[in-house]
């Protein structure tokens, strides 16, 4: 059984675990070691900045045996961020928060949603009807990383 709820600052450490461990294991199949180190901050992922951060947004935390096993977030109507546990994968979890936030972007009669996914994630979106605006070269510490301008259309109630 899946639990979607609000973030509080109590998830924090678990949600940096969750992000470092779920790029060294899942999207290490599409960048390298070293774009993964750069994307991860070299190990430097400062946990008050994220909290601030992901306290500001509209974050959504997936529960499951007790354990968070995917988290989201909008600012505004940009998602800036969707990971989900590395052993927790295909499981419906990221579908479940992007039902989620697509539905409250949607609330607050913003038109679109817009994102930068990852290689990983690009089929993800794909299948959700994001289109892709373009491709980009993002600049981490020195080392470049590719990702995908992408957009959704959101259908105003």
């Amino acid at each position: 059984h899946m639990n979607i709820r609000s973030y509080h600052s109590d998830d924090c450490q678990a949600i940096l675990s969750l992000f470092y461990e779920t790029i060294h294991k899942i999207n290490r199949r599409d960048y390298t070691r070293e774009q993964i180190e750069a994307w991860t901050n070299n190990h430097n992922i400062d946990p008050i900045a994220w909290n601030l951060s992901l306290t500001h947004h509209k974050t959504l935390v997936a529960e499951m045996d007790n354990t968070i096993v995917g988290f989201g977030d909008l600012n505004g109507n940009f998602l800036d961020r969707l990971y989900v546990h590395a052993e927790y994968q295909r499981r419906g979890i990221a579908t479940a928060i992007m039902d989620r936030l697509e539905r409250y972007a949607a609330e607050q009669n913003y038109a679109t949603i817009v994102t930068h996914a990852s290689i990983t994630a690009y089929p993800f979106f794909q299948g959700r009807n994001y289109q892709l605006v373009k491709e980009q070269q993002v600049e981490r510490y020195g080392v470049f990383l590719k990702n995908m301008i992408m957009q959704k259309e959101l259908l105003i109630k």
